[in-house]
């Protein structure tokens, strides 16, 4: 499969609340969670080397449309519910159009 929409997430969690949405994030990635569909082709969640509270986020789906219809679903919507409260500013999006790489 190829990855033809993607995107990069910054979220910058509430003072000490780093650790807590970095593994709230990686439960993404469980069986029937939106990283372990598979439509999800990249799913990579990483921190600021400067600020453990800053966590970022590479995503690369098959399609726009399967990553809504994937988020639309009931898990992904109860992961997406319990990160705002560990978030201490509005996160930052960057869509883009995958060209070509490596995916593990």
């Amino acid at each position: 499969m190829i990855a033809t929409y993607g995107f990069t997430a910054t979220l910058t969690a509430r003072p000490g609340a780093g650790d807590r949405l970095v593994d709230l994030l990686l439960t993404g990635l469980d069986a029937g969670s939106p990283g372990a569909s598979e439509h999800c082709l990249v799913y990579l969640v990483s921190r600021s080397a400067s600020d453990p509270d800053v966590v970022h986020v590479i995503e690369g789906w098959t399609s726009e449309e399967d990553h809504h219809r994937v988020f639309a679903g009931e898990s992904a919507q109860a992961i997406v519910a319990r990160i705002g409260p560990l978030l201490a500013e509005e996160s930052e999006y960057t869509d883009y159009v995958p060209v070509r790489g490596k995916a593990f």
